[in-house]
């Protein structure tokens, strides 16, 4: 199968599925935000790897969370059946990912070595020089105006005959 294709149906299904666990599923145990991050679909459709961040306020309810949401698999798998045409529906694996939580992880023990007067600038900061650059742009804009007044009186100097 092409890889696009198989591209194609990760997304498709990440989007359904997402659609299916923000809307469909009433069990009250889903008390934490829940998030698909990536699905990879096998290439002969058997079997599906579901990529969940969950994010609550307490890890056992993220524990109970995903509990919940391992026990409505079933529902999740008829749901895509009938949403998604596909020969076979696949069997789906739910795995929690913690990339993000790795991600803050990492990133508080940047701040934690990087002493303050080394740590990058914010991107959105605004930079010193923006007015000097703007006065510089009027300023050419101004001579571009005068560049093409005068390019305006030698253009009626030329006689398109004389070309021939």
């Amino acid at each position: 199968m092409a890889k696009h294709r198989m591209d194609r149906i990760n997304e498709e299904m990440k989007k359904e599925l997402a659609d299916i666990i923000r809307n469909e599923i009433k069990d009250p145990r889903i008390s934490a935000m829940v998030s698909v991050t990536g699905v990879h679909v096998t290439s002969d459709l058997k079997y599906a790897k579901i990529y969940l961040s969950i994010f609550g306020k307490t890890k056992e309810e993220e524990k109970e969370t995903l509990a919940a949401l391992n026990r409505a698999k079933g529902f999740m798998r008829r749901q895509l059946s009938a949403t998604m045409n596909l020969r076979n529906t696949p069997e789906l694996t739910l795995i929690e990912d913690t990339s993000i939580d790795y991600g803050m992880h990492i990133d508080s023990i940047l701040r934690e070595v990087l002493p303050e007067k080394a740590a990058p600038a914010p991107a959105m900061a605004p930079r010193a020089t923006d007015a000097a650059d703007n006065e510089d742009f009027e300023a050419d804009d101004e001579d571009l105006e005068e560049d093409n007044s005068a390019g305006a009186d030698s253009d009626e100097d030329l006689d398109p005959e004389e070309d021939l």
